[in-house]
């Protein structure tokens, strides 16, 4: 056998059986109510898949596309969405209390009414989603960027949004009581029956003069 068919060979070998393959569900491109508990799903394509009512609790998925994708009460609970990429996904009524999602991408998602109690979100891209009524009570949002996001009637309570980017945010009617906004970017955000944290509640002069 030549160098050149034995080189061949071993291309064809690693296209076939790569070291690390990507994890494939079976179930797709519908997993409505699938269980996919404490799944490894890190790295994988699962754009446009219809995961609704799906249980994805505890599962990683680190480095995931999740483009598009239907996520509308799923159950995320302390599943780790580090680094992933869910840009336009529908994550109406999720469940990601503790979920990991630093770094992650979810521009222009739809998270309106979804429950992220404590999660992780520091860094996160969040520009143009929709959270009109999510639940975000200690949520780590430091240094998340939500540049025109729809946070209106959200539950920011104790929340941490250090140095966030909420330039030209909705936040009306947004709890925002004993939240963390130091360095935060509130320019052009439209705060009109908004809770805020007391420093930063307007002086009686303020109110007086306006």
């Amino acid at each position: 056998m030549t160098v050149t068919s034995v080189a061949a060979l071993v291309w064809l070998a690693w296209r076939l059986y790569p070291a690390n393959p990507l994890p494939e569900l079976v179930c797709r491109p519908n997993c409505v109510m699938a269980d996919l508990r404490g799944q490894d799903l890190a790295g994988a394509d699962l754009n446009r898949i219809n995961f609704t009512l799906a249980d994805l609790s505890d599962a990683d998925l680190r480095n995931t596309t999740l483009l598009m994708a239907t996520l509308s009460d799923a159950v995320l609970r302390e599943a780790d969405l580090r680094n992933g990429d869910l840009s336009n996904a529908l994550l109406h009524r999720a469940d990601l209390r503790y979920a990991w999602l630093d770094q992650a991408v979810l521009r222009s998602a739809d998270l309106r009414e979804a429950d992220l109690r404590f999660a992780q979100l520091s860094g996160a891209d969040l520009r143009q989603a929709n959270l009109a009524g999510a639940r975000l009570e200690r949520a780590v949002l430091v240094n998340a960027l939500l540049v025109d996001a729809n946070l209106e009637g959200a539950l920011l309570r104790r929340a941490d949004l250090r140095g966030a980017d909420l330039r030209g945010a909705s936040l009306r009617d947004a709890d925002l009581r004993f939240s963390q906004l130091a360095g935060a970017n509130l320019t052009g955000a439209d705060l009109m029956g908004a809770m805020l944290p007391y420093e930063h509640q307007p002086s009686s002069a303020d109110a007086a003069g306006s």
